[in-house]
């Protein structure tokens, strides 16, 4: 019956929007179970066929995953944030290949494109970071050291690159998070006060090599196995 399978299909899409809505506004932040699809279904006034359908095209898309026995788990917030986690997977190398990528072409046209106010939020994001490694308080130190990352691209004004990086976000944090490894007071240290200041000295070329720096020696480190820095 056509009519029924459109207005189903439908009823989907909607539920699949409302859920999108959800994790993207963090209602269910990343890692975080969502109710049960009984819950939903009553939540949102449709049958449970209607919720499993629209979480396994959830699932499909990389947003979550679906623990046999043990619930459904928020994967990550967009779709291009979940296909990036399935290419990188688990692997740390693959994500610092990336991040180097992204990054050092964000922090290059950040040289040149940043504003006064911008240039002073990446110092507040420093200090925010510096004080988080001083205080040993790892969860801390990864939320603003992701966000230092991610204002840098955003200082650049490049929407799609903006947009992509932002979909790593995700990764990257699992990434700062390995690297940092659990105490931040037995690191050997890689700063980011020569990224900060060739951004403020509007030097393109020396930003996009501090950038690559720093993540050239976590993959150094990665390679060879040698203990984790922090970043």
């Amino acid at each position: 019956m056509p009519l029924a399978t459109t207005r189903r299909a439908g009823l989907v899409d909607q539920v699949i929007e409302q859920l999108k809505g959800a994790i993207a506004g963090g209602e269910w932040p990343v890692g975080h179970r969502i109710p049960t699809e009984s819950a939903l279904a009553t939540t949102l006034g449709v049958g449970r066929n209607t919720v499993r359908e629209a979480v396994r095209a959830l699932a499909h898309g990389g947003l979550l995953e679906v623990r046999q026995g043990n619930g459904t788990y928020v994967r990550a917030t967009s779709e291009v944030s979940g296909a990036l986690r399935r290419l990188c997977g688990t692997e740390l190398r693959e994500v610092l290949q990336v991040r180097r990528s992204l990054e050092m072409e964000g922090a290059r046209l950040a040289a040149t494109a940043h504003t006064p106010e911008e240039l002073a939020e990446l110092g507040a994001l420093l200090d925010e970071r510096e004080r988080a490694q001083r205080e040993n308080s790892l969860e801390d130190f990864v939320r603003a050291d992701a966000g230092f990352h991610l204002k840098v691209v955003q200082c650049g004004h490049n929407t799609l690159l903006t947009e992509l990086y932002r979909g790593l976000t995700e990764v990257v944090t699992a990434s700062v998070a390995t690297t940092s490894h659990d105490h931040l007071d037995e690191r050997i240290e890689i700063g980011h006060h020569g990224l900060l200041a060739a951004i403020a000295d509007r030097d393109p070329e020396r930003a996009a090599a501090e950038a690559g720096g720093f993540l050239d020696q976590l993959l150094l480190r990665e390679e060879s196995g040698s203990p984790r820095p922090s970043r």
